[in-house]
């Protein structure tokens, strides 16, 4: 299995090791400490006090986020911590340029391409249990509603007290006392998903295959059930990258993640679509309201998530300076402006952004190598994205080919979920297991093939070295 996952790696050029010119630097940089990126505000504040929780999928070395709250008022005050990476790499390094070079940490089911080396991600620049670190400081301002108010922020050093894995979090929410973290990060997360509601946000409950590694040491593709503190968690870095995007407007520079408002064509398709697979979608109810609602508990509701994503391309980042921001610097989904800054160890844009709003917040100019990188990010984390992309492909449909390979001849019950006539193909989604694929039409025997039917395929062969599975209709 893992020599299938090498050859993925080596088609797409993922990096698999750092040049040593980079290793050295990086544990040199992490052996001398942390100190004021050039040009930077060079105000430390001591938050150690401050009991931050870091909750993260199980094994997680590389943190980049902790978490605390307090009641303030009817309201609440987050403390959000933000790994520093800036405070251990030297501008036009051999770390940086190495890190401008993969833009993003890359996941594979046995192995993490990291953004950095790991003396930086895993142990001097990471949010780690009991450890003090450099770290970058929100100070949020929420209100009884979740509305949100003031937001600061600030390096400081602080130390991660607790690190849980969400399963923990969530078993550990069930007898938390009413001024916990956990409890206000419930609290908290709730009022912002009704916020979110509330704007007009889009949130599709699309499965989403992974492949996952076992206790037993094989691997296996699931559909991923994720946890609600999950869903909670997320809503404090949407929260953190919609007030960032905000200062950096206000700042007149930085980088923003857009994604555009589908077209009226778009959402006239995915309304016919709705009437043909018999669910409702009223003339005066919007995409977000409609397939917010959504959940793929029917062949007919699973199909229509599927076609409803039709409505989220085209995301991208925008960076803007000289007070000229974009003509259209919304992301749609969010149904705010939003900026990427909450994951500095894992993506390459985080960090410059977050400089900015450091020297808006203290009243400085942002550091020349910091608005210098701007202009390249987008075609950086552009390229980066679409290599992440392609790797989660190929490792799915790699290991979708190997898993069933032993069931060549066996049937299956399977969910339509595209219908492309002019390509002559369908996809469907099987029950069991977590199978995505695509099927020509011609197998079907001149049967009709409706977008949301349940039909029963056969599968007739498997190439895991060419990523295939070849299934009929029945």
């Amino acid at each position: 299995m893992v020599a299938g996952f090498d050859r993925i790696r080596s088609e797409l050029n993922v990096p698999t090791a750092f040049p040593d010119a980079v290793l050295q630097a990086a544990a040199d940089s992490v052996a001398a400490g942390p100190r004021i990126p050039p040009g930077a505000d060079s105000t430390i504040i001591d938050a150690r006090d401050l009991p931050f929780m870091a909750i993260d999928p199980p094994g997680s070395t590389d943190l980049d986020q902790a978490f605390f709250a307090r009641r303030h008022g009817d309201g609440y005050t987050v403390f959000y911590a933000i790994a520093d990476p800036a405070s251990l790499i030297a501008p036009d390094g051999p770390v940086d340029l190495e890190a401008r070079d993969r833009g993003l940490t890359l996941y594979s089911p046995d192995l993490r391409t990291s953004l950095h080396p790991e003396s930086i991600n895993e142990d001097g620049g990471s949010l780690l249990e009991g450890q003090e670190r450099r770290a970058l400081l929100w100070t949020i301002e929420v209100d009884g509603d979740g509305v949100l108010g003031d937001a600061r922020l600030q390096r400081a050093d602080v130390r991660t007290r607790h690190q849980l894995s969400y399963q923990a979090a969530q078993a550990e929410m069930d007898t938390a006392g009413p001024d916990d973290a956990l409890t206000l990060l419930r609290e908290i997360g709730e009022l912002r998903e009704a916020q979110e509601h509330h704007r007009g946000a889009v949130s599709l409950a699309l499965p989403s295959q992974e492949v996952m590694y076992q206790a037993d040491g094989s691997f296996a593709v699931l559909f991923d059930d994720s946890l609600p503190i999950e869903g909670w968690n997320a809503q404090i870095s949407l929260l953190t990258g919609i007030v960032a995007s905000r200062i950096m407007l206000d700042a007149g520079v930085g980088i923003l993640r857009t994604l555009p408002e589908p077209d009226d064509h778009t959402l006239q398709q995915l309304r016919r679509t709705a009437n043909a697979l018999g669910i409702g979608w009223r003339r005066e109810q919007s995409y977000a309201d409609r397939v917010r609602s959504l959940r793929p508990d029917t062949p007919e509701a699973a199909a229509m998530l599927s076609q409803a994503a039709r409505g989220l391309r085209g995301a991208g980042y925008v960076a803007f300076t000289d007070h000229d921001p974009p003509s259209d610097p919304g992301h749609f989904a969010i149904a705010s402006t939003y900026a990427h800054v909450t994951a500095p160890l894992r993506r390459l844009c985080d960090r410059f952004a977050n400089e900015v709003v450091l020297a808006h917040c203290a009243g400085h100019e942002p550091p020349a190598w910091a608005v210098e990188a701007l202009a390249e990010l987008p075609s950086l984390m552009g390229s980066a994205k679409s290599r992440d992309r392609n790797l989660e492909r190929a490792m799915v449909d790699f290991m979708e080919a190997s898993v069933l390979t032993p069931l060549i001849g066996e049937t299956f019950a399977a969910v339509v979920t595209n219908v492309d006539n002019n390509r002559e193909q369908i996809r469907i989604q099987l029950r069991e297991p977590a199978v995505v694929a695509k099927i020509n039409t011609h197998s079907a025997g001149g049967k009709p093939i409706k977008l949301g039917s349940e039909i029963a395929v056969r599968l007739v062969a498997t190439d895991p070295g060419e990523r295939r599975v070849n299934f009929v209709v029945v």
